[in-house]
């Protein structure tokens, strides 16, 4: 696909999804990468930016270098932000009491543990959305006893049972320590994804390295 084209792909995908605030982002597109760039007034936005624009056919590689600007009626001070992200949190059924987060000029680390990634995941999508919070650094570990034979004969099969994935392109590598080495090429980045969602699902993953390259148009 010519650069151009996908320029004007991606910026209909940012134009029809209505959690993209289109009009702030400037998208420029390079042999198949593609770098969003502007200024949003939330987390949330610069996230929504970037997966619409991972959604499109021919994209890469996604460089998301949108800016975060708190609007003044959502800035606070860093004991006021941390009490609305524990309290965002804790009405999240997914995740775990031992997760703790600090806030400091707007950026919030998570901290602790947790014994699945969705958990991690949803404590940072919970973050996201709570007002004032412009980045976040998730260092929450997981704590489970991993076991290399199993995790990869998981990864693999769920890779078989996955119709967005081609199985045989993918390559698992499991280490005694709950690392996964993912090589490999997909067509898409969607396929990427469903590719990392699965790695991440199998009992004792800790760590994912992610050298899966995606090659539109295989």
């Amino acid at each position: 696909m010519r650069d151009d084209d996908l320029w004007r792909h991606v910026a209909a995908e940012l134009s029809w999804d209505p959690q993209v605030d289109s009009d702030a982002i400037e998208v420029s597109a390079a042999d198949g990468t593609v770098t969003l760039r502007g200024t949003v007034a939330t987390l949330r936005l610069k996230q929504a930016g970037g997966r619409a624009a991972a959604r499109v056919r021919g994209v890469t590689r996604v460089a998301n270098e949108l800016r975060v600007q708190i609007p003044d009626r959502d800035r606070r001070d860093d004991e006021d932000l941390r009490g609305d992200v524990l309290e965002a949190l804790m009405l999240d059924v997914s995740v775990p009491m031992t997760v703790d987060a600090q806030a400091r000029d707007g950026f919030v680390t998570l901290t602790g543990t947790a014994h699945w990634h969705y958990q991690r995941e949803a404590a940072e999508l919970r973050t996201a959305n709570v007002p004032g919070v412009a980045g976040i650094d998730n260092t929450i570990s997981l704590a489970r006893t991993p076991n290399a034979r199993e995790a990869r004969e998981a990864i693999r099969a769920a890779f078989r049972r996955d119709a967005a994935i081609e199985a045989d392109e993918l390559s698992v590598d499991t280490s005694s320590d709950g690392l996964v080495i993912l090589s490999g090429m997909v067509s898409s980045w969607a396929a990427h994804d469903h590719a990392l969602a699965a790695t991440w699902s199998a009992p004792g993953v800790i760590q994912v390295d992610d050298r899966i390259r995606v090659e539109s148009g295989r």
